[in-house]
Parts: C-alpha cells; sequence; structure tokens
C-alpha cells in the first residue's frame, strides 16, 4: 500500500540522471527541415545538458542514444545516425577528455559496424581514468535485454561450479547489469511530452522519480535542466516507508 503523507522535499541532489532525448523528428518536422537534421541539431542539446550536469555535480549522467527497437525506423534514418555517433565520438571525446569527463558506452554493440566498435572502444580508454562526470550513452539498449544477458551470466557461473543458485539475490544480479557498479538513477527526465520509459533502464530505475517536459529534444537547454532537478528537489522519496519514518531517519 502506497502512502500519500506528504513529507518534506528532498534535500539530497540527483547523483545519478537518465534522459530519454525525444522529439528530434518533431522539432525538425515543425521547422519543415528532414529528420536527420533534428538529430544533428540535438547534438548541441546533448553539449549543453552534459556541461550543465558537470556544473551541478551531477556524478552520473546516462543518454538514451539508440534503442534496440530503433532498428524498425527507416534504413535512411538509421545509417544517418550511425554516421551521426561515429562523427560525435570522433569529434566529442576530446573535449570530453579535457573536462574531466569519463564515457563509458552500454548496449549490444554486435550490430554495430567493426568500425563503430573501435571508435567506442578507444574513446572510453581514452576517457577511462577520468575522475569528473561520468557519461553514459546507451545505444543499441533494451532494458529487457539488459536484464536478459546479466541473467545469462549468472546461469553460466551456475553451471560451471562457480555459483550455486539459491545464492541468486538482486545484489548479484544488480551487480551484472550494465552500470552495475554506478549510483541507481535518482531522476529519468524525458521529453517531447512523451510519458513512458520505453524499456529503458528498467532494472537501475526502479525507484527513479520521473520527469516529463513537452520541451522537443533540441530545444532542452541549461535551464531546461535546472528546471527539472528544481522539480526533484522538491520531491519526496520514500523508497516504501511512511513520512513519519523519513522525518525521523532525517532527524
Amino acid at each position: 500500500m502506497t502512502d500519500s503523507t506528504k513529507t518534506e522535499p528532498t534535500s539530497t541532489p540527483a547523483r545519478h540522471v537518465a534522459v530519454i532525448m525525444d522529439g528530434n523528428n518533431r522539432w525538425a518536422k515543425a521547422k519543415g527541415m528532414s529528420g536527420i537534421r533534428g538529430h544533428h541539431a540535438g547534438v548541441d542539446a546533448v553539449r549543453a545538458t552534459i556541461r550543465r550536469a558537470a556544473e551541478r555535480g551531477v556524478e552520473v549522467l546516462t543518454l538514451f542514444a539508440f534503442s534496440s527497437e530503433n532498428w524498425k525506423r527507416p534504413a535512411k534514418e538509421v545509417g544517418a545516425l550511425m554516421e551521426l555517433f561515429m562523427l560525435a565520438l570522433q569529434r566529442e571525446v576530446g573535449k570530453l577528455a579535457r573536462h574531466n569527463i569519463r564515457l563509458s558506452i552500454i548496449g549490444d554493440r554486435s550490430r554495430f559496424s567493426s568500425v563503430l566498435q573501435k571508435l567506442i572502444a578507444k574513446a572510453e580508454t581514452r576517457t577511462r581514468d577520468n575522475t569528473g562526470l561520468h557519461l553514459v550513452v546507451a545505444a543499441n539498449y533494451g532494458g529487457r535485454w539488459d536484464i536478459a544477458q546479466a541473467a545469462r551470466r549468472l546461469a553460466e557461473q551456475v553451471e560451471k561450479g562457480e555459483l550455486a543458485s539459491a545464492d541468486i539475490d538482486e545484489t548479484l544480479l544488480g551487480q551484472e547489469v550494465c552500470l552495475g557498479g554506478l549510483p541507481d538513477v535518482d531522476l529519468c527526465i524525458r521529453t517531447s511530452g512523451e510519458q513512458r520509459i520505453s524499456n529503458f533502464l528498467l532494472w537501475q530505475m526502479a525507484y527513479a522519480e520521473l520527469y516529463f517536459t513537452p520541451c522537443y529534444w533540441p530545444d532542452f537547454d541549461a535551464a531546461a535542466f535546472d528546471d527539472a532537478l528544481d522539480a526533484f528537489a522538491n520531491r519526496s522519496r520514500r523508497f516504501g516507508m511512511t513520512g513519519e519514518q523519513i522525518e525521523v531517519k532525517g532527524a
């Protein structure tokens, strides 16, 4: 049973923010442009969001760039997105390195070209020792795939006699999903007015606060990111406890 008791807003900042970057095509259509122009415009919003997240002290920023379902889009658009992904890796990684930002890519890389896979590995290697904002890009990612591959790895350990099935619990499974060593998502932002999570970080967002904005992704800027963080700061997070318990715990 849920508890509707009001509690004081959280004073804990969002350590991990996830963003579903939606609305590039609709933004472009509204301006009479091609869809790929919208994706290119979205890159500026990515830069602004990364910069602002670092300024606001966010520890982890995870961006949903390309879902496992996005392969169903027109081949021309998918091809353009892959080219844009490669271009962004080539152009932006140096900036990330200079600003002490670590880059990680999560998702099934097997469908990417060998060239793109090498660029991803090179970018991760170049930034892996950085200690500032941890930027995670989800590409060819799906939450169900994530949980399934984690379960498969645990099953393989059981088959090898390295693990007893009775020992598998939430902690062990949580260590095997993508981002297992990072804080769970505190806040998930989705742009363009859509109000769903679209198979994104299903395990990691178990207790995330959800923030939906009608703003199309190319129009999302530092001020919009601040609005989301401010909204989060005014949420009361109880994690199944009552408001009274939260007040005692915070005392």
